[in-house]
């Protein structure tokens, strides 16, 4: 008689203690009544290909990769999805029954699902979309913009250079402003959108003039601690629509639980409080 193995999986990253994602995950085991565990693991970058290949040994069905590994991992993977590979950046792993590796992004689709849930008015072709900085964030949510049909992207970055090499990599569609100039161009955006840290705990405040938000735009940040950010509150009383940054992280995950634990879980008020736990 063969013993039923129990499914495992995990985050690798760090520091990795701060994820919320095993407060998510380990609340769709319950609610789906999964004997499965999800955990986390604090994994040096010297030590990060070697654990990887050890852990399908180990009964696990795949992991995510948070900071700082999410580019390193690609070279670990024997397969990378083309969004992965477009973003330049992999947080999901499948560990497959064959023995490949399996990279994906699902950063891209965990932001638009969650614009899409929290702006459900919001109309991709209606207009131009702001996105301040141009880091790891930022690849992402620019690849799920042009997915979407987001018909221009105007980036702005407080290094212009690394704005520039990702306008090279996206195409037309991206054209990229000076960081001083941010406040003019969020004028006559529909979308705003901040993938920089600044606004988050611990973090400078972000310093963009943001007179010109009003009822037409639809605004949302990354940084989720805190969930109402300096940009989201003066968006808020401006009568702007806005989405804070935890959701993204709640539907990003949806696409790895399925694939790992073979249920599809919903992102509700539940699944929110357990990330907030």
């Amino acid at each position: 008689m063969t013993a039923r193995k129990i499914p495992l999986a995990g985050v690798i990253g760090s520091p990795v203690a701060h994820s919320r994602s095993p407060h998510i995950h380990r609340h769709w085991l319950k609610a789906h009544g999964i004997e499965g565990y999800y955990i986390p693991m604090d994994v040096g970058h010297d030590d990060l290909a070697r654990v990887i290949r050890t852990l399908p040994r180990m009964g696990f069905v795949g992991v995510n990769i948070t900071i700082p590994h999410k580019q390193a991992v690609l070279d670990v993977a024997d397969q990378v999805t083309d969004r992965a590979t477009l973003i330049g950046a992999a947080n999901t792993l499948i560990f497959r029954k064959d023995g490949k590796i399996h990279a994906d992004n699902t950063d891209g689709y965990g932001f638009i699902e969650n614009l899409r849930s929290g702006a459900p008015h919001w109309q991709p072709e209606a207009g131009p979309a702001v996105v301040l900085g141009a880091g790891g964030a930022a690849r992402a949510v620019l690849a799920s913009l042009c997915d979407a049909g987001v018909p221009e992207i105007l980036l702005t970055n407080r290094t212009r250079a690394r704005a520039e090499n990702l306008q090279e990599e996206f195409g037309k569609r991206v054209q990229v402003v000076d960081w001083v100039q941010a406040a003019n161009i969020i004028d006559i955006a529909h979308l705003v959108v901040n993938t920089t840290s600044l606004g988050m705990v611990g973090k400078p405040e972000l310093r963009v003039p943001l007179d010109g938000l009003g009822k037409q735009h639809v605004v949302t940040d990354l940084v989720y601690a805190p969930l109402k950010t300096r940009l989201l509150q003066v968006a808020e009383e401006a009568g702007a629509t806005t989405v804070d940054g935890l959701g993204m992280l709640l539907h990003q995950a949806v696409p790895a639980f399925e694939r790992w634990f073979g249920v599809r879980p919903e992102v509700d008020a539940a699944t929110r409080a357990a990330a907030l736990e």
